[in-house]
């Protein structure tokens, strides 16, 4: 079926205002309504908010007020670094079953459902292949309290498309997400100045970048996609080599035994290691994502350049911090912005982020030239241009500014090409 009115969950999330950001772009989309129990932080231009709770009864009646076809549920937690355990539980499994029953029914207009749920479907374990694939069946019981709320959230999925026979279902596991602003367990862990390990143990990892988790979610949207699919990019890379590639020392100071325990005492230092990462540690996972790409998807960026681009942001983020105020969400305002005949094309507002990148020069004239050079090609086009910036008005080093000119034009050419995301930094401009 063609995707016509859309509903995300969590919209106020990372994931739900940037997919809301993207469904924008295609005019084919009438109507994309967006629900949570918090104010937006991304500026959105023609999707619909609503304050609400995963309520069936409340949900229930917004959908079939709106006619929707489409719902994008994007609350799942697979991270106990984002919320205790029993939040999680109380949004992984109850809020999707809620969710459910709000899309069911002979009077649903629902007919398509794209779930983004987590590789910890999957566990991990020394016997484990090299890479799942989707199907494959699961050997043993769940580890941890988050596999055991992924798997079931995922059995209530599988009990609805059983139930509702006529609903599409996507069901999208994805790799841990990296992106500059992100947090997340590994991300934490990864941002350490000396990385832990465990000792006898170089697992493989596997990441998907913060540009492919939106892509992908608009891919399912966009295009029939029934069934599971794995999301993770291309490239498995061993857990010395991810951290190698960040330019850091990695210590093996978790004991092969009794590796719970020393996680505890280590958290009494402040290095916080969660119980849940520690398979992680020790086995790591690799996801087979040929089908995802068979359906069309082409991936932005493998596990290696994901990498890359995280280790450019951690040296370069006292320079990126940008200086002005976050997005705020005003109801009023942002009705007048959208509807009111007195503003005709008027740009966003926010300013380009320089004010704060000026206050931290200091990490970036630290970098030496050729450090930077190799750093350059893996930015953002928003970050591209605040250096340009920067540079331009301070040393204004020759090699500095025509390699960033170069990769900005590049940008330039590619976010106006047929196909996939626009690059981050594009402009947006108000509706009429």
């Amino acid at each position: 079926m063609t995707s016509r009115r859309v509903l995300i969950t969590n919209l106020s999330s990372q994931w739900g205002g940037r997919l809301a950001q993207q469904l924008e772009r295609d005019q084919r989309l009438e109507t994309i309504v967006g629900v949570d129990t918090t104010d937006p932080i991304h500026e959105l231009q023609r999707t619909e908010f609503v304050k609400v709770d995963v309520d069936d009864g409340l949900l229930r009646r917004i959908i079939r007020a709106a006619g929707i076809d489409t719902v994008v549920d994007t609350r799942l937690i697979p991270d106990v670094m984002a919320t205790p355990l029993g939040r999680a539980h109380e949004v992984n499994v109850i809020g999707t079953q809620r969710l459910l029953a709000a899309c069911a029914g002979t009077q649903s207009p629902v007919r398509k459902l794209v779930f983004k749920s987590s590789w910890s479907a999957y566990g991990s374990d020394h016997d484990d292949p090299a890479f799942f694939t989707e199907d494959a069946v699961r050997r043993r019981p769940p580890q941890t309290a988050i596999e055991s709320d992924v798997l079931e959230a995922e059995r209530a999925i599988g009990d609805f498309g059983a139930a509702n026979p006529d609903v599409m279902i996507t069901v999208l596991r994805f790799a841990p997400a990296i992106g500059g602003d992100l947090k997340a367990s590994h991300l934490g862990l990864l941002g350490l100045p000396v990385v832990p390990s465990i000792l006898g143990f170089d697992p493989r990892w596997q990441f998907i970048h913060e540009d492919d988790v939106v892509g992908v979610l608009a891919h399912g949207v966009e295009h029939e996609l029934p069934g599971i699919y794995n999301a993770a990019a291309d490239g498995v890379l061993a857990f010395s080599e991810v951290v190698s590639l960040l330019g850091k020392p990695m210590l093996p100071v978790l004991p092969p035994w009794g590796t719970v325990f020393a996680a505890m005492q280590l958290r009494r230092l402040g290095l916080r290691v969660p119980v849940e990462m520690l398979r992680d540690l020790r086995f790591g996972r690799g996801l087979d994502n040929r089908r995802l790409k068979a359906s069309g998807y082409r991936f932005r960026y493998t596990s290696r350049e994901a990498v890359q681009k995280l280790r450019a942001h951690q040296r370069l983020r006292p320079l990126l911090r940008s200086g002005g105020e976050a997005y705020r969400y005003e109801r009023e305002v942002e009705e007048f912005l959208r509807w009111s005949p007195s503003v005709q094309g008027a740009e966003q507002a926010g300013g380009d982020g320089t004010d704060g990148a000026r206050a931290s020069s200091d990490a970036y004239d630290a970098l030496p030239e050729g450090d930077l050079l190799d750093l350059i090609p893996s930015l953002e086009s928003d970050a591209l241009a605040q250096l340009r910036a920067h540079e331009a008005a301070n040393r204004a080093r020759r090699r500095v500014l025509e390699a960033l000119d170069q990769q900005l034009a590049r940008r330039s050419r590619a976010g106006a090409g047929a196909g996939g995301p626009p690059w981050p930094g594009d402009e947006r401009f108000l509706a009429d």
